[in-house]
């Protein structure tokens, strides 16, 4: 059963507690961080993890500085206030961590809450951002996750009445033990923050360490019955054609690189849409070679108004993701690298 609630806090950040702060505040706590936010006259609470209650206690996170990606489409449309999304798909704001190819899982570091030094643990890193989006005017935050709802008692960080706001601001998949019944398909959590003086969005994302990467399609439980087959993991999708500049169907292109010294049988093989289209492979990709291949205009679709790419192997599993956005899209005859 996934996380209750789900949806996107947007809102102004006035105030913070970094993990440390949070704890002197309310010793019996875990370590969060965080963030206040007003938003169509209320306030709230956003509460990040940054330490896990499970070993490996350090999380994985995941920080781009000039994010990208069609799903920010969706989300800059959202209102102030906390936005319900009941029934998360390909086509709203929604998060998902592996089908919605936000980011490339290899590109996750792993860091603890507090560490010696400057801007080298989770509360640094979210003190720089969150910091320069109290200092900004019109900067807003979304924070993607589980809304709780309003609480008689004031809220015990931040004193405002009635305490509410949102959490589980991570991964909500492929958990395993007591916390698998949180796992669900496109209720992932996340934090963005827009600053519109820049036309910038950063992106942060956080996994637990004892999260897997390889979810069922129906309730986003571990799959832990398929080995990935040795090579699999290493043919990559680098590039795509997506607006040929003339009739798509039949001209589209998705160019695949194998970066193993061993060729790779594609055989049942798949490319898979935003819709989830999916337009079957087959054939060898030659050790350290490159193919191209021109989709077929009737499964398999390259919107031009942004989407994702998904490379998958013969059980199903995805092997690469990628997206594009509409800006790039809009470029006749170009090729995106990824």
């Amino acid at each position: 059963m996934p996380i209750p609630d789900y949806g996107v806090l947007v809102g102004t950040a006035t105030a913070k507690l970094d993990s440390n702060e949070a704890m002197k505040k309310v010793p019996k706590g875990s370590p969060h961080y965080m963030i206040l936010i007003e938003a169509a006259g209320m306030k709230y609470r956003i509460a990040a993890n940054v330490k896990s209650d499970t070993k490996p206690p350090d999380l994985q996170f995941y920080l781009n500085d000039n994010y990208k990606h069609p799903i920010l489409d969706a989300a800059g449309k959202l209102a102030e206030g906390f936005n319900a999304i009941p029934n998360g798909g390909a086509n709203t704001a929604a998060l998902d961590y592996i089908r919605g190819n936000l980011f490339d899982f290899k590109d996750l570091q792993i860091l603890p809450a507090t560490a010696n030094g400057s801007n080298n643990d989770l509360n640094d890193i979210f003190n720089v951002w969150v910091e320069k989006a109290l200092a900004t005017s019109g900067t807003l935050i979304y924070a993607f996750g589980s809304k709780w709802e309003p609480e008689k008692a004031p809220d015990e960080y931040f004193d405002f009445t009635p305490g509410q706001g949102i959490h589980d601001i991570h991964m909500n998949q492929g958990n395993t033990g007591s916390f698998a019944k949180d796992n669900g398909v496109y209720t992932d959590g996340g934090l963005f923050i827009h600053f519109p003086d820049e036309g910038r969005w950063v992106a942060m994302f956080l996994k637990f360490q004892s999260q897997v990467v390889h979810t069922s399609d129906d309730n986003a439980d571990p799959i832990t019955t398929l080995t990935l087959p040795e090579g699999d993991t290493d043919v990559r999708i680098f590039a795509a054609l997506v607006n040929p500049g003339r009739d798509d169907a039949g001209h589209e292109a998705v160019y695949l690189l194998n970066t193993t010294d061993k060729a790779i049988s594609l055989d049942g093989w798949a490319i898979a849409d935003k819709q989830k289209k999916k337009e079957m492979l087959k054939g060898t990709i030659p050790a350290g070679a490159t193919i191209t291949h021109t989709l077929n205009g009737k499964t398999a679709q390259l919107s031009n108004e942004g989407g994702i790419i998904t490379l998958l192997n013969k059980d199903g599993l995805k092997i690469s993701g990628v997206s594009y956005t509409k800006d790039q899209a809009s470029l006749e005859g170009k090729v995106i690298t990824f």
